[in-house]
């Protein structure tokens, strides 16, 4: 992650909370992040040097035009700093700091099957007690690791994996 994105996503952050919109802009991020990882047409106007500012802030203004005012600055921002290139890095940024702002924090949770509201309590309760922070759960659905879970938080990784037990158990039988 670039200081420039950071530095980019902490005036976003500033400017936000003066307007009290920090929720409202936190939308507009997760949608860039969203729509710049799942198009590669998209990441290519943005790091072309060949495609004008203007057409790229065209293209911004269009995709995202649900956006508020705050995103909408930061699009002329980053074109006019010839910086439109960090939108995603900046996006990412601006959620690691909204989070942190709101003692929230995104758990990702690999299971070999949906979680259900039992699974998801428990997961939950486990975050609290390893980070003493509430987070936002995102499933993985990864059949390989049999039951049980993963449970990844920040640079905390827990396996209470079937997968990883029968791994243990292996190694422990052949020593």
């Amino acid at each position: 992650m670039s200081r420039a994105a950071i530095r980019y996503a902490k005036a976003v952050l500033s400017l936000a909370q003066d307007k009290k919109a920090t929720g409202d802009v936190q939308s507009d991020m997760q949608t860039i992040i969203a729509t710049v990882n799942q198009s590669d047409e998209l990441k290519m106007i943005l790091n072309s040097p060949l495609i004008k500012n203007e057409v790229k802030l065209t293209s911004l203004r269009e995709i995202f035009k649900n956006t508020g005012d705050i995103t909408q600055k930061l699009f002329d921002i980053l074109i006019h700093n010839k910086r439109v290139d960090l939108l995603a890095d900046v996006a990412k940024q601006y959620v690691v700091l909204f989070d942190r702002l709101h003692h929230t924090q995104v758990a990702k949770v690999t299971t070999a099957v949906p979680l259900d509201k039992a699974l998801s309590d428990k997961v939950s309760a486990k975050v609290k007690e390893l980070t003493g922070n509430e987070a936002t759960l995102e499933n993985i659905i990864d059949e390989s690791i049999i039951g049980g879970f993963i449970l990844r938080v920040g640079d905390l990784q827990y396996n209470a994996s079937i997968a990883n037990k029968l791994t243990n158990l292996k190694r422990e039988l052949s020593n």
